[in-house]
């Protein structure tokens, strides 16, 4: 195994599996997962926002790029905390057993728990040999940083309004951000200074809008702006998208840095590719992310 995808489907009767899956149409469909607990049949699952979104993208672009296809991790959530708790046990169980290699992990829709994730971290730092590599989004970024720990990750991918809650010292919920940091007028590069400053920031920061920010170490690197493509913004899952680019470069071994930056401009392509309306799913998306992906690389080998 090189790299997991580790998120929740929002399904309470999901079981916790772990395995291959591939991208037929719409939806996800199981290829070699394993239950990991009562036995039951893995169904499919819909391309919708969320991780199968994420997954999805991550399965398409790899596979173009000739690399191995993450593994995929996944658990049913509706929002009781039932399926991630599962999800946070099984595997800080299995980091502290399993010597395979894993060369990074990206953590995604899981419902925040500090206890949860420190387990988990604490099992990673005790495996033998180079520590994976950390990308975290959505729910597990927001553990991340409420467990004081945020800076031992390599990449969060938030959005403005996430990237305001990493930039409040005092929050300890997103619900608690003060609203002077979610005023309009703060600029996201200063944001994203404090939440570094804090101690509140992974080392790379990509922060995805309609200009895509990418900082290390509180300093702005790059900038993603082109092509503009306002239509997307109402489109559900577009974040998510990025977030299984950004995973399907990091998983062929471009470095984390470079992969942000072609994670950014490969999921605008894709967007300008797919030409959606706002009622368009982000499953129609999927498609394109090949191609989009491998524009977004040509572009930088120019």
């Amino acid at each position: 195994m090189s790299w997991l995808i580790c998120g929740t489907v929002p399904d309470d009767d999901f079981p916790l599996c772990l395995g291959s899956w591939r991208v037929n149409g719409d939806r996800l469909e199981p290829e070699d997962v394993h239950v990991l607990g009562k036995e039951t049949v893995v169904p499919s699952v819909p391309v919708q926002r969320g991780t199968p979104a994420l997954a999805a993208a991550a399965l398409l672009v790899t596979e173009r790029l000739g690399a191995p296809r993450p593994q995929i991790l996944l658990a049913g959530d509706c929002g009781s905390s039932k399926g991630s708790s599962a999800l946070y046990a099984w595997l800080a169980s299995w980091l502290g057993e399993e010597e395979a290699n894993l060369s990074g992990l990206t953590f995604h829709y899981l419902f925040p728990s500090v206890d949860g994730h420190n387990r988990i971290l604490m099992a990673l730092e005790a495996r033998r040999g180079p520590m994976p590599a950390l990308v975290a989004d959505a729910g597990f970024m927001y553990a991340a940083k409420m467990s004081g720990y945020a800076s031992r990750y390599d990449v969060f991918t938030p959005d403005a309004g996430e990237l305001a809650f990493l930039a409040d010292e005092k929050a300890p919920h997103p619900f608690y951000t003060r609203g002077f940091l979610l005023s309009e007028g703060n600029r996201a590069e200063d944001l994203a200074r404090l939440a570094w400053e804090h101690g509140d920031s992974a080392r790379l920061l990509l922060v995805k809008g309609s200009s895509d920010l990418i900082m290390e170490e509180g300093q702005e690197t790059g900038r993603v702006t082109e092509p503009c493509l306002p239509f997307m913004e109402p489109v559900g899952g577009t974040g998510d998208l990025v977030t299984g680019l950004l995973t399907a470069f990091a998983a062929a071994g471009f470095p984390l840095k470079e992969a942000c930056v072609l994670a950014a401009q490969g999921a605008r392509f894709t967007g300008e590719l797919t030409n959606p309306t706002p009622a368009t799913s982000i499953s129609a998306f999927m498609p394109f992310a090949a191609e989009g992906a491998m524009r977004a690389l040509n572009m930088k080998n120019r």
